[in-house]
């Protein structure tokens, strides 16, 4: 009985990654990443007071939401179409993309480990951290009009 439940288990597992939408999936994480930037964005421009513990967290789940990239299942061949605003130029350099989110997710960890004390350390990182995000948008993205 165990493996027969284990096994509908396996089989449900699978189908229901069978049936992911990797343009949906690839928008709820940038979603997510969008927010958490936005709110370590407003302690950068004395929106709200830095808090060195609250700044950490913010940037621990962006990091946390970095690592969940992954460049082949989020854009797999044939997602290049319908409600998405990726550049065909990821297809074309799939290389160069997963350099430019393994850069970004390189300077989330610095920032991370490093554990700004003040607002003038967050401003260093974030700009680093925001440069990534423009530099991508720029190359592999398609502006909405």
């Amino acid at each position: 009985m165990r493996k027969l439940v284990i096994a509908i288990s396996m089989l449900a597992l699978a189908a229901s990654a069978a049936f992911a939408d990797p343009i949906l999936d690839r928008q709820a994480l940038m979603k997510e990443r969008g927010k958490i930037v936005g709110g370590i964005s407003k302690v950068v421009k004395g929106e709200e007071p830095f808090d060195a513990a609250a700044v950490l967290t913010q940037l621990q789940a962006l990091q946390a939401n970095a690592e969940k990239f992954d460049a082949d299942a989020l854009f797999p061949a044939g997602s290049d179409t319908g409600d998405t605003t990726a550049a065909p130029k990821i297809w074309q350099d799939m290389a160069g993309f997963k350099t430019t989110e393994d850069k970004y997710l390189a300077d989330i960890k610095a920032a991370a480990a490093a554990a700004p004390a003040d607002v003038d350390a967050l401003k260093v990182q974030f700009g680093t951290i925001a440069s990534n995000c423009g530099t991508c948008h720029q190359t592999y993205r398609v502006k909405k009009s």
